[in-house]
């Protein structure tokens, strides 16, 4: 059996046929992206009309990072194809869009190997699971990862087909016909790609497919092509124009005929109970159509949505909580774990570190619960008749929420229809469904469409926070050399939050069951990032698994937050105490590093780096995401004061690998977006719990960072011919050490908790 590259990553699909995966045995798949009328699909990433529109298949979440336009511009500049023509169509669940490098950057979630002992089989498996599993999830930055070359390939078919199609028409060698600006050209003939269609789908597809001899690098345009306002890119966001206009929509803005508003109130976690409520007030509210008890929410729906949130006020629901977690207890916990709980060794380099009385210095540092807070509040829209549902939702894994919500109506995942909608932020809370099987299960009581949207207070009470640590690193320093650190260990003390996140999206549990089955358990990807970049030769990462009674999700940077911010801080610690400029000092550490060294290097140029002397308000930190090899790499610099209510953030700069570039201007915006981001980490984005009820109950009690707080932000892209890396995490993670450590150099005071400010020193 011969199994060409083409066939593992895409298959041929032309015209409706089949598209081939590759697990432990051959896979193939009905052509999921169906062509329309006056359309050919050509596999199942895109389909041409007669009138030269393409349309690209996207498989991904849209949340603000830009991955309606990265796939559509990978295609275009692969085929060569008109941007002005290019179009999206959202991807149904299929095996063909599998997500395989997310698969197995996940396994251990949903794999019971050891990840050490990854191999050939392990990843045949990973990429089998995630073709059964239709697993198209949209996190970790993964999507170029997945399918940039599957696109590339694509696109290269359809091209060959197209210029084929031409060649034979004018009776010339295909090879030596040219596909530019959405046309097939030789000499001074050209016909446009809808005019050669369909006779392109009617041949045979070439294998492999003539992919181009290098991917796609964007160089930035040059100023004088640059539109008025316009950025460094020749490919404008797709959703720009839909965006400015309004008729962008999302999950909250889908009208469907007869539809109904419902509002709804969950208790506090976990394990609570609707005990009581009195249906009678609620019907005196105009516009009130009826109630949902859900045993452990209760929602009213109505004509309007606000009619529906005054219903359910008037309703004066009371619930039976099982357990009331508080802040305090929570950090009782946590301490009791950094200090003597049973911890797991993760991960070494060289012959290891312990933490031990001996070291030359030990640091503590903090973090509190930390909430997402994206703009949109959990919606989904729901229509339930004859046996079958449709929903209308943004999720980031569409065919976990989609098989969750069929689940609970005792129906199919084949009489479900999941309409993916794109999702006003995220930070990775859209990974979680409940909302969906609310949605489902109120349209199903109420015999009509119902659209859900959970109010502000409700998404903060029942959203899965980052959870609390505290990470404790220890350091040995060289008696030759001063200053330099020959051992490092870092212990973390946290609820192994990815397994427990792994237990609800892939093994669909309730919270307290998640909790349950995660208990005590080492967490790999808790520890993301905390084996440090820096040449020290012996080090060990320990995870102290505690149980704190709060479900705990993912959430942007996730380990890499505790990793970035008690690494970065306590080499800035180590270096001040042995009068080391920090600048050099990294430098000096980081050995053969030069991707972060440019970094490093770059950022203190542009920033104008004094050495971060007494009183400057200067702080510097860096962070590498990925693989020593491969991977993302940022080094920030941040000019910061305390100042009224807290931290004044004036500028921060940054220099940044990212690999090779795709567009120059998604890739800006996501590294700003990510400081801004980092910045809100800061500053609040946090919450302490009273009797199981978060304290910070409305956006202005989260401080997060307004339009007057944002500072002037600089970032600088270096080219790199590294495969590419997403940006979208890696401001996020360094901005809080870098801000942490200006603040040292501005007030001589050291802080250690996140947010800063926050009464932890």
């Amino acid at each position: 059996m011969v199994v060409s590259r083409r066939s593992v990553l895409i298959g041929a699909a032309v015209g409706g046929g089949l598209v081939l995966g590759w697990g432990m045995m051959p896979r193939s798949y009905s052509n999921p992206l169906a062509a329309g009328r006056d359309e050919v699909a050509f596999d199942a990433w895109l389909k041409i009309g007669l009138d030269g529109v393409v349309t690209v298949a996207l498989p991904q979440l849209e949340m603000g990072q830009g991955i309606s336009t990265l796939l559509p511009q990978i295609i275009a500049e692969e085929m060569g194809a008109d941007w002005r023509q290019m179009a999206l169509e959202p991807a149904p669940a299929s095996g063909a869009y599998a997500n395989v490098p997310l698969a197995e950057s996940w396994a251990p979630m949903w794999m019971p190997l050891d990840p050490s002992l990854a191999s050939e089989s392990d990843a045949l498996i990973a990429r089998r699971y995630a073709q059964d599993r239709q697993f198209t999830v949209t996190a970790d930055g993964m999507s170029l990862a997945a399918y940039e070359q599957p696109c590339r390939e694509a696109a290269a078919s359809a091209r060959a087909m197209l210029a084929q199609a031409a060649g034979e028409q004018w009776n010339v060698p295909a090879e030596e016909c040219q596909a530019q600006a959405g046309f097939i050209t030789h000499g001074e003939k050209k016909l446009r790609f809808g005019e050669l269609a369909q006779a392109a789908a009617k041949l045979d597809p070439p294998d492999p497919a003539p992919v181009r001899p290098a991917p796609y690098s964007e160089e930035p345009l040059p100023p004088e092509r640059r539109a008025e306002g316009g950025g460094e890119s020749k490919y404008s966001r797709l959703d720009y124009p839909s965006k400015v206009d309004g008729s962008y929509l999302f999950a909250g803005d889908v009208r469907l005929p007869d539809m109904v508003y419902a509002a709804i109130k969950h208790g506090p976690h976990d394990k609570t109970e609707v005990e009581r409520f009195d249906p009678e007030p609620a019907k005196q509210v105009r516009g009130y159509v009826g109630a949902v008890n859900g045993k452990r929410w209760l929602a009213a729906a109505a004509t309007n949505w606000w009619a529906a949130q005054k219903a359910l006020a008037a309703m004066e629901p009371r619930f039976n909580v099982d357990l009331l977690v508080d802040s305090q207890s929570i950090e009782n916990q946590i301490d009791e774990g950094i200090r003597k709980g049973p911890a797991y060794r993760l991960e070494t380099r060289g012959e290891g570190y312990d933490n031990s009385p001996n070291s030359d210095m030990t640091m503590r540092y903090e973090f509190e619960p930390a909430l997402h807070a994206p703009i949109e509040t959990a919606s989904a829209t729901a229509r339930f008749e004859d046996g079958k549902l449709e929903l209308w939702v943004a999720a980031q894994a569409p065919e976990a929420a989609r098989s969750a919500a069929a689940k609970a109506l005792g129906i199919g995942t084949d009489a479900t229809v999941l309409y993916p909608m794109p999702a006003g932020g995220s930070f990775d809370c859209r990974l979680e469904h409940g909302h969906a099987v609310e949605a489902a299960l109120i349209a199903r009581e109420m015999g009509r469409p119902v659209q859900l949207v959970w109010s502000r207070w409700q998404e903060i009470l029942h959203s899965r926070p980052r959870p609390p640590a505290t990470v404790l690193v220890s350091v040995r320093m060289s008696r030759s050399n001063r200053g330099m650190v020959t051992g490092l260990n870092t212990r973390l003390s946290t609820p192994p939050f990815q397994r427990e996140f792994g237990e609800r999206l892939f093994g669909n549990k309730t919270t307290w069951a998640a909790i349950r089955d995660s208990k005590g358990k080492p967490d790999r990807l808790a520890i993301a990032g905390a084996m440090p970049p820096y040449a020290i030769p012996d080090v060990s990462i320990d995870h102290a698994p505690i149980e704190i009674g709060l479900p705990a999700g993912r959430m942007r940077g996730n380990g890499h937050v505790f990793s970035a911010f008690a690494t970065e801080c306590m080499i800035d610690e180590v270096a001040h105490t042995h009068a080391r400029e920090p600048l050099s000092y990294r430098i000096a550490l980081l050995g053969d590093d030069l991707r972060l060294v440019e970094c490093l290097q770059r950022a203190a140029r542009m920033a104008g780096w004094d050495g971060g002397a007494p009183g400057s308000g200067q702080g510097i930190a860096c962070h590498r995401m990925g693989t020593a090899e491969a991977g993302g790499r940022i080094a920030c610099v941040a000019f910061a004061r305390p100042g009224e209510g807290g931290v004044r953030v004036n500028r921060l700069v940054a220099a940044v690998d990212i690999g090779r570039i795709v567009n120059l201007d998604i890739a800006k915006q996501q590294i700003e977006g990510g400081l801004i981001y980092g910045l809100s980490q800061a500053m609040g984005a946090s919450t302490t719990y009273n009797s199981g009820i978060p304290e910070a109950q409305r956006l202005a009690a989260l401080n997060l960072p307004n339009l007057a707080d944002c500072p002037q932000i600089e970032v600088e892209l270096i080219a790199s011919d590294a495969p590419p890396f997403d940006p979208g995490e890696l401001g996020a993670v360094v901005a809080p050490p870098a801000i942490a450590n200006a603040l040292f150099s501005a007030t001589g005071l050291r802080l250690r908790r996140l947010p800063l400010l926050s009464g932890g020193l």
